[in-house]
């Protein structure tokens, strides 16, 4: 018999513990339909557990032997929402979110952009086979893990920077892995690069390993937009896109106009990949902390994070029959909305699960 799948769960901050328990429904219920065998370890990490063990004064956000834990012992990772406002902003976010994307080396941020039900988008005459793309972020380098500096800081002289850093071998892989699920998909077998290296001449290393690895691939034809002009077509013709890659930063920016697209951050979800390793799979909302415990969340993102899940640990047609299912629910109105508050997060997780039980 297969070992099971070992999924660590952090349900995080705010809404996030509710989503996720959604989405762990319809897993336990696809996993018992499809005999797939595995066994979660929730961990507590989050703003409550930072200041439950001692807050500013040296409270825990993820500690190293957890990490190891989740290293060495799990297959993925499904994690809710980190931020709150009772700590300072990044602290647990970066001690928990950024020290598991660095330290497991999850240099692909997957994000699928496809739309459900027509009556999502908020482009006029769009429909489902128009909007149908994905972007591969790179993950691990750029401005994001670069320590800052301030100078003079507090004074009218103060400078803070930093840096946009890249490495050959980062980008390199992230652009490899993109050829490699654009020959995957054989939609329209076109790999789009986006960076702005007429501005920020660093990117000229995107540049030059984009056109070297994509030697490699001669069926894929290469394309080449700048970050603006990449966001400005999306909204107007965003059939012309299939698989894109770009940078850590213009990945986290253009992917939420992509999640406007599709109907929102209420059904957007994300994959932090090292393809044959432990991915971390998580919705890209916030944790809104308003909405904490009033059942009002839309859980449909967490869903589709443990579509994404399945999907990385072998299981490509549960996971597209989770995706289908969330498309008929939509389609028919039993998912009224992806906003908060018009269905409780329990009834959206229950119509799902109902549905995939058969």
């Amino acid at each position: 018999m297969t070992n099971p799948h070992k999924i660590a769960v952090i349900g995080g901050d705010g809404i996030g513990p509710e989503v996720i328990a959604e989405g762990l429904k319809v897993l336990a219920v696809v996993a018992e339909r499809h005999r797939i065998a595995y066994e979660t370890v929730e961990y507590p990490f989050g703003t409550d557990h930072w200041l439950a063990t001692g807050g500013e004064q040296g409270g825990e956000t993820l500690p190293d032997s957890v990490f190891k834990q989740i290293h060495d012992d799990c297959d993925a990772v499904l994690l809710g929402a980190i931020g709150d406002p009772r700590a300072p902003v990044g602290l647990v976010e970066h001690g928990v979110i950024m020290t598991l994307r660095v330290g497991l080396d999850l240099f692909v941020n997957l994000r699928p952009v496809k739309l459900y039900d027509e009556r999502l988008c908020p482009l006029k005459d769009k429909t489902c086979a128009d909007v149908d793309m994905v972007f591969v972020r790179e993950n691990t380098e750029d401005a994001y893990t670069a320590k800052p500096t301030f100078e003079d800081k507090g004074t009218p002289d103060e400078v803070a920077s930093q840096p946009m850093r890249y490495t050959r071998q980062g980008t390199e892989r992230v652009i490899r892995y993109a050829f490699e699920l654009a020959v995957k998909r054989n939609r329209s077998n076109k790999l789009l690069m986006i960076d702005k290296a007429n501005a920020v001449r660093a990117q000229d290393l995107w540049t030059r390993t984009f056109a070297e690895v994509g030697e490699e691939f001669p069926g894929i034809e290469r394309d080449h937009a700048y970050i603006d002009a990449a966001c400005m077509w999306m909204l107007k013709n965003p059939e012309w896109f299939d698989v894109s890659v770009t940078t850590n930063l213009f990945g986290d920016i253009i992917t939420d106009v992509g999640a406007m697209l599709q109907g929102g951050l209420g059904i957007a979800a994300s994959g932090n990949i090292h393809p044959g390793r432990v991915s971390l799979f998580e919705p890209i909302h916030g944790s809104a902390p308003k909405y904490k415990n009033q059942g009002k969340a839309n859980p449909v993102a967490s869903i589709m994070a443990v579509s994404m899940m399945l999907d990385h640990l072998g299981h490509r047609d549960v996971a597209v029959e989770i995706e289908d299912t969330i498309s008929r629910l939509l389609i028919s109105n039993a998912i009224k909305s992806l906003s908060a508050g018009v269905q409780s997060t329990s009834e959206i997780g229950d119509l799902v699960a109902e549905a995939l039980a058969g």
